[in-house]
């Protein structure tokens, strides 16, 4: 059994989605172990979201990515094309989308509990997340539709990618007594 961390995003929140995608992980056959609804601080989704260069530099590279795929040029609009300070710029815009408004943290256990809510969820990209996951249920967004607006992707939910990461998330978001594992 392992545990990972489910957060439905302002986005997620404001369209009513929760019930739902709440649904989607029971009928899954997975439990849930803790939740709560918040409006996090930026202290914390700062904590959440890391200012590590690694991070910061996969996350800009695919921002390039998705520049060149639709012929947009970094430059003009962000006035760099360093992947790392790309990076710094999409965290602030994660930071600043995530406590926009509540979101519902939660903690999910099972049978490969990362896993099983990573391929419910979909892609990160909601344009080319398949049909019967959350995201290409919900959301038509796009990176290219984002860049223009110069705003994160709304993708309605985060889950963790790995379990290292899920039990860093869950720790980050959630005392022990909050969990219900009994």
């Amino acid at each position: 059994m392992e545990k990972t961390f489910v957060m439905v995003k302002p986005d997620g929140v404001r369209r009513g989605l929760v019930g739902r995608i709440i649904g989607r992980f029971e009928d899954a056959g997975l439990r849930l172990v803790g939740i709560k609804i918040m409006r996090p601080d930026e202290g914390l989704v700062r904590r959440h979201y890391p200012d590590d260069p690694g991070w910061l530099r996969i996350v800009g590279e695919k921002t390039l990515g998705t520049y060149r795929e639709y012929g947009m040029d970094p430059v003009e609009r962000m006035g760099t094309d360093d992947p790392v300070e790309i990076g710094r710029w999409v965290r602030e815009g994660l930071v600043e989308f995530i406590t926009s408004g509540p979101v519902v943290a939660m903690v999910w256990e099972g049978n490969h509990a990362v896993e099983v809510v990573r391929k419910l969820v979909g892609s990160t990209i909601p344009l080319f997340a398949q049909p019967g996951t959350i995201r290409g249920d919900f959301s038509v967004d796009s990176p290219d539709l984002a860049n223009r607006e110069g705003r994160p992707v709304y993708n309605l939910i985060h889950a963790s990618g790995d379990a290292e990461e899920a039990e860093r998330e869950v720790k980050l978001w959630f005392r022990d007594e909050e969990l219900c594992t009994s």
